[in-house]
C-alpha cells in the first residue's frame, strides 16, 4: 500500500471528520459523492444520496434542535485497495437537541473512492452504535 495514497486518505477523511465536528455542514455535505449512500443505526432505511441524508439532517434540526458540539475520531484504520479506500474509526461525538446534550459512542466506516480530479471522494458511510470504553 503506498504511504502516498494513505495519507491522501487520511487527509481527506480527517476534513470530513473536521466539518462534522465543527458544523460546516457545506463542507461536509461536500466530501460526499452525490449518489453516496447511507446506513446509520438510528435511521430505519438505507439513504440513498447525499440529498437525501442532507433533507434528514434538515429533519432533525427543525423538529428537535440538533447539532453537533464537537467530535473526535480514534482507532483509525485506512485499508487501501484500487482505486478505493476504506476508513473506519471509532467516534465519540458530542450533541445537542431540545432534549440537552449528550455524547454518542459508535463505529463508522467511510468507503472513499478515487475523484476525476484525482482527490478521494466518500462513496459510502455506514454508522455502529458502540459501548463507551
Amino acid at each position: 500500500m503506498s504511504t502516498t495514497t494513505v495519507q491522501e486518505v487520511r487527509t481527506a477523511a480527517d476534513a470530513l471528520v473536521a466539518a462534522f465536528a465543527e458544523g460546516r455542514l457545506d463542507d461536509y455535505f461536500g466530501a460526499f459523492a452525490p449518489d453516496a449512500t447511507f446506513i446509520f443505526h438510528t435511521t430505519p432505511q438505507r439513504l440513498g444520496s447525499t440529498a437525501e441524508y442532507r433533507a434528514l439532517w434538515q429533519q432533525w434540526v427543525e423538529q428537535d434542535g440538533f447539532r453537533i458540539l464537537g467530535c473526535t475520531s480514534s482507532a483509525q484504520l485506512i485499508q487501501h485497495f484500487g482505486d478505493a479506500a476504506v476508513f473506519s474509526h471509532d467516534v465519540e461525538t458530542r450533541v445537542a437537541t431540545n432534549a440537552g446534550e449528550e455524547t454518542v459512542h459508535e463505529r463508522e466506516t467511510i468507503v472513499f473512492t478515487r475523484a476525476d480530479d484525482g482527490g478521494w471522494v466518500a462513496v459510502h458511510e455506514h454508522l455502529s452504535a458502540r459501548t463507551a470504553a
